[in-house]
């Protein structure tokens, strides 16, 4: 089964097939993975699997490759780190003020992810400092400078029991809508 989406690099459709979904599947698992290997699995030479995976990148598809640390590995060379979760209300939602936040908040390296949301808080945000301290200077620059913040409510997280990455991939056998 074969579906269409618009290019981020252009405005050309590009058509993708069970191959391709093959390969965005396996490389979510281990970007890593050799060249080789990969066309081997989706049973394609291992020039027409490069040129694909080149494709998938430059499509906008594979947004970009990432090593996934484990933080427990980290804080036994570098110290503690302090994982939260943090809910964020605005007092006015107007567009610009929304923009305006999100653009704060995705400057910060300790900010690790920002969604919109709703209904509820305006923002959540997954924060890693390195200690409290670390933590109370990033509240004090996003939050408690900005006027427009009403409600700041964190969790602290005391134990990870999953951390994916993976978006889902329909197999071939379901139906696949055009984007």
């Amino acid at each position: 089964m074969e579906f269409q989406i618009k290019s981020t690099a252009s405005m050309e459709q590009i058509t993708l097939d069970a191959v391709d979904l093959k390969l965005l599947d396996l490389l979510q698992d281990d970007a890593a993975r050799s060249n080789q290997w990969l066309a081997e699995q989706v049973h394609v030479s291992p020039p027409t699997c490069l040129r694909r995976v080149r494709r998938l990148h430059e499509c906008g598809l594979i947004e970009r490759q990432v090593a996934i640390v484990q933080p427990d590995r980290l804080a036994a060379v570098q110290g503690h780190g302090l994982a939260s979760i943090v809910e964020v209300s605005l007092d006015r939602q107007g567009a610009e003020w929304l923009d305006a936040f999100e653009a704060r908040a995705v400057l910060e390296p300790s900010v690790q992810q920002c969604w919109r949301v709703s209904p509820g808080p305006d923002f959540v945000l997954v924060v890693h400092t390195h200690d409290m301290p670390a933590y109370l200077a990033l509240a004090q620059r996003l939050f408690t400078g900005d006027a427009n913040v009403r409600n700041v409510k964190a969790f602290f997280a005391t134990k990870r029991a999953k951390l994916s990455t993976r978006v889902p991939i329909q197999s071939e056998s379901q139906s696949l809508a055009p984007a």
